[in-house]
């Protein structure tokens, strides 16, 4: 897995921050995968600030971007490139969505998320939970 991508302005609930977080504490992101979380809003980025959902997120090894769509329309930080292979909580994935119409994009929940940022490939959270 290159890249999971959490959140987006329709999918970047302060409570699908809570499950990763819940999954990912004291927890790290496997090397060769890049994660990338974007708060649905200001008010969630603030809300998961105070609350310290962001700084586990951050402790794991996660690039947390402003609040919005992200990477989701494939022009912000985390566009996929040739052959790139991405977990994502968006609710779209469609040939070319995220960059490059040569890349994969599957769609799972928070937790599934998370899940797959600590192993590197599609992983089951139920172990983590």
């Amino acid at each position: 897995m290159d890249q999971v991508y959490l959140g987006t302005s329709c999918n970047g609930r302060l409570e699908n921050l809570h499950i990763a977080a819940g999954i990912l504490k004291g927890r790290k992101i496997y090397s060769k995968t890049r994660m990338i979380v974007t708060p649905g809003s200001q008010l969630v980025y603030r809300e998961a600030l105070k609350d310290g959902t962001m700084e586990v997120l951050i402790e794991a090894g996660a690039l947390v971007t402003s609040a919005g769509c992200g990477a989701c329309v494939g022009f912000h930080e985390g566009v996929l490139g040739d052959g790139e292979v991405c977990l994502a909580t968006q609710p779209r994935n469609f040939k070319g969505r995220m960059g490059s119409p040569k890349s994969y994009i599957y769609l799972g929940s928070p937790a599934v998320a998370a899940a797959t940022a600590i192993e590197g490939k599609i992983a089951d959270p139920r172990k983590y939970l």
